[in-house]
């Protein structure tokens, strides 16, 4: 498991995931297999409530192994987003990068309130 010299970089990919978190369980917003050949930058990681009278808390974990296995650190823990409003999470200015064998892990308070947006490069 090498991460690939991004000097030597031959693809880069632009992407947007959109993910709806349904249920308060933890899900994988973004992962990188082991010997993938390939880094994640993470760009932007926008949360959106969409209850127009409940707050919500978002959670958001780097997990030392892919598919959200491993060991979590929060990147966020139990951060407030506030009814009808949008949290910026992570943006260019704070960006960072998804090795091999990493995952980025989303957890709501509430069910069917916040919404996940990440923006990232896919870097082979």
């Amino acid at each position: 498991m090498a991460n690939p010299n991004i000097v030597g970089v031959t693809t880069l990919t632009g992407k947007t995931d959109t993910f709806s978190l349904v249920d308060t369980n933890a899900t994988v917003i973004l992962t990188n297999a082991a010997s993938s050949g390939k880094v994640m930058k993470v760009n932007t990681i926008i949360v959106a409530n969409d209850d127009g009278t409940n707050n919500a808390d978002i959670t958001v974990s780097l997990n030392s192994a892919a598919a959200g296995g491993g060991t979590a650190v929060q990147i966020a823990s139990t951060i407030q987003v506030i009814a009808d409003s949008t949290l910026v999470l992570i943006d260019r200015a704070s960006s960072f990068y998804l090795l091999e064998d990493k995952s980025l892990v989303a957890t709501a308070s509430a069910a069917n309130d916040l919404n996940v947006i990440i923006s990232y490069e896919e870097i082979s």
